[in-house]
C-alpha cells in the first residue's frame, strides 16, 4: 500500500486554497507573520482552516512537517 505524499500543495488543497506553486508563494508573501504570532492563531485562517492545521500538528507525522514548513515560510515571508 502506498502512503500519501504530503507537501505544501497537499496542505493548500486541504485548506481550500489555490495550490499552484506561484499561488503558494504569493500567499506566503501576502501573509507574513511576526515572531509573536503562532501559525494557528493567524487572523487570516477560517475556523475550519485553523482546526485542520491544529489537527495536522497534533498528528506529529508527515502532515506536521508540512505545517511546520508553512510556519517557517510565513514567519520569513518567503
Amino acid at each position: 500500500m502506498e502512503l500519501p505524499a504530503y507537501d505544501l500543495k497537499t496542505l493548500f488543497d486541504q485548506l481550500g486554497l489555490d495550490s499552484e506553486d506561484n499561488a503558494i508563494d504569493d500567499f506566503i508573501e501576502a501573509h507574513p507573520l511576526d515572531a509573536n504570532t503562532k501559525l494557528i492563531d493567524a487572523d487570516f485562517w477560517s475556523p475550519q482552516q485553523a482546526q485542520l492545521l491544529k489537527e495536522w500538528l497534533r498528528a506529529d507525522g508527515e502532515e506536521a512537517v508540512m505545517v511546520d514548513e508553512l510556519n517557517v515560510r510565513l514567519h520569513r515571508g518567503k
